[in-house]
């Protein structure tokens, strides 16, 4: 394996980051920590406060340390409600997304068929790029966090949500590259965005990442039939985007999704065999990022709990 090139890490909310978090990922050999403001319906607002924290100078030190230790920094954010301020409905209805009963709504993400809406998603990316304090040049700016929640006007209606993606993460990107020219975006297949877009790939910019959630929410399925359905998905995705930096963004150590993302956290239980079968096969396959939730075990988790044992996780790379 070579070690420049393979990289594994954790993500976790941007509240729980710490030195002793720091020190846990730096001396497991872990060498990513990614940041992910929490999703849903107040992923803006989580967002905005991740920002301000940015601006301080006691979570800037912890973002140097991080770095000084050998992490690559990310931050990972359901970000389109942030980037397509929802405030602008009342101007703008034109802008937001056509639900399925003919209705513009500013609910989930927003239309890529109007071209200033396009152009105004693109420049608050750049923005938000350039706001990300410690960030490495790969950047995840996924759309909103649900299941059809694409738009569905006219000139939508002829696009997948995988190309409705794809065509704003596109624009964001072009945008982006103007101040950062190295820039890379993460393509989030993840539940309506898990099959490759159907339009031609133009924009080598884009590498794909793979989260496959509904695996672990998928009722009645054995551990063969999941795999070889796994592996269906995965070929036409990598086709599409290729390896170059594809990653997989997996839920192993996810304690907020076994939380049932409700607070206090519940004791977190590690299904370690399937684990390194998933991080075996990965590799195999051709993933060379590998990267896992981690949140929900932070300091109240461990004043709670005690200590979580992420050396399973970073073992199975050795």
């Amino acid at each position: 394996m070579d070690l420049k090139k393979y990289r594994n890490g954790m993500i976790i909310h941007p509240g729980e980051l710490s030195r002793k978090w720091i020190d846990r990922l730096a001396d497991a050999g872990i060498n990513t920590l990614g940041i992910h403001p929490e999703g849903g319906k107040d992923a803006p607002r989580s967002l905005e406060r991740l920002l301000s924290l940015l601006e301080t100078p006691e979570y800037r030190t912890l973002i140097d340390y991080a770095r000084s230790r050998g992490l690559e920094i990310e931050y990972e954010c359901h970000a389109a409600g942030y980037l397509m301020d929802r405030s602008l409905f009342a101007e703008h209805p034109e802008y937001f997304r056509m639900n399925e009963s003919g209705e513009r709504v500013p609910d989930w993400n927003f239309c890529v068929s109007n071209a200033e809406a396009l152009s105004l998603f693109a420049k608050r990316a750049a923005s938000l790029a350039l706001k990300l304090y410690g960030s490495g040049k790969n950047f995840y700016f996924w759309m909103d966090d649900g299941r059809s929640i694409h738009c569905q006007c006219s000139k939508c209606r002829r696009l997948s949500p995988s190309d409705q993606q794809y065509i704003a993460l596109s624009a964001a990107l072009d945008e982006i590259r103007r101040h950062i020219p190295d820039a890379r975006m993460a393509y989030l297949a993840y539940i309506d965005t898990i099959a490759p877009p159907t339009l031609a790939h133009s924009n080598r910019g884009l590498f794909l990442e793979y989260a496959p959630f509904e695996k672990y929410t998928a009722k009645g399925e054995d551990s063969a039939a999941r795999i070889e359905r796994e592996r269906g998905m995965l070929a036409p995705l990598l086709d599409y985007f290729g390896r170059d930096d594809a990653k997989v963004l997996e839920y192993w150590y996810d304690n907020s999704l076994y939380s049932r993302w409700k607070k206090p956290p519940a004791r977190f239980e590690l299904n370690e065999k399937p684990m390194i079968g998933d991080i075996r096969d990965y590799r195999e396959i051709g993933f060379d990022r590998i990267t896992t939730f981690a949140c929900f075990l932070g300091d109240d988790y461990e004043a709670l709990y005690g200590e979580p044992d992420i050396t399973p996780y970073s073992g199975a790379f050795e």
